[in-house]
């Protein structure tokens, strides 16, 4: 059966230009009833206007669809609930979050002030917060929720100059990969968005032909699909220019010493068995991790545990 949101609501965060925007058009033309959330600040954050955000609901009704203009402050949670709260008065749930919403002050470590690393933490990481917990409750009634949110390649591989942003998005990681665990059993899936595209965000930095191939239309599917009823949860999925793919944290299968051999030259001369990537894996939550760890230490040294329900 195809894909499609009829009967949703949905909100979309930074979806009066780039990415936003796409997302916000291709669930209303599945079906779902938007929220158009954009404040129309410049790149940095200064700035504000309603017109971006209200030239997208303007689109989506044109062609029949169903969406509403909200300017909240991702940033200031009283301003998103708020949102949720009209959201929900209109059309009497919110189902679906896209936490899009993003800025850009970037400089070279050496030349980062404290206060642009606190912005663009509070738009990025705080704002995805803020959004998640503002549908919390709401979804958790009703035993219904899709929440996608937004990481970057420079968080989770590194570039020079975004320390702020590049933080700001491993963040962001961490929270879905807590939020993923804890929707479960309510049904609340929650995803991650890798997007590479061509947007304000990305001007200047990649070239004009290359650009091209990067339309902000390429990274929509795969953001509908983790938004759908039958979504993975706790995945991170990469689209850019009409690929897309799945990327994770992994963790080799390690080497355990014995206590004579805990020092730095041990490790130095057992790095490449304990770096051997052929090994690696997903290992699914922070207490798998332990318990590996505890169950090779153990048959090292010749202890029988109980299962622990370990990787």
């Amino acid at each position: 059966m195809a894909i499609r949101f009829d009967g949703k609501v949905a909100i979309v965060t930074g979806a009066g230009a780039g990415l936003g925007r796409a997302h916000a058009l291709g669930l209303a033309k599945l079906g779902a009833r938007v929220v158009v959330n954009d404040m129309g600040a410049a790149r940095d954050g200064s700035g504000g206007s309603v017109s971006p955000a209200q030239g997208v609901v303007d689109e989506i009704v044109k062609a029949g669809g169903e969406a509403i203009v909200d300017p909240a402050d991702v940033s200031d949670f009283a301003q998103v609930k708020e949102m949720v709260a009209r959201a929900t008065m209109k059309w009497g749930s919110v189902d679906l979050m896209v936490a899009n919403a993003g800025i850009l002050r970037d400089k070279s470590f050496a030349k980062m002030e404290p206060d642009d690393f606190a912005k663009v933490i509070a738009v990025h990481l705080t704002g995805t917060f803020n959004c998640c917990r503002a549908v919390w409750e709401g979804m958790r009634e009703r035993n219904y929720g899709r929440i996608v949110v937004t990481t970057s390649s420079s968080g989770l591989f590194g570039n020079f100059g975004q320390a702020n942003y590049a933080a700001a998005k491993m963040g962001i990681v961490g929270l879905m990969n807590v939020l993923a665990e804890e929707g479960r059993k309510t049904n609340i899936k929650v995803n991650t968005i890798s997007p590479t595209a061509a947007t304000r965000m990305t001007e200047g930095l990649i070239p004009p032909d290359a650009l091209a191939l990067m339309k902000p239309e390429a990274i929509t599917p795969a953001v509908l699909y983790l938004l759908s009823e039958d979504a993975p949860t706790r995945t991170i999925m990469g689209a850019g220019a009409g690929s897309f793919a799945i990327i994770k944290v992994v963790e080799t299968q390690g080497l355990n010493l014995p206590q004579s051999e805990w020092t730095p030259d041990a490790i130095a001369a057992n790095f490449a068995k304990i770096g051997d990537m052929s090994t690696a894996r997903d290992l699914g939550g922070a207490f798998f991790q332990t318990f590996k760890y505890i169950e090779q230490a153990a048959k090292a040294n010749g202890i029988k545990l109980p299962p622990m329900g370990g990787a």
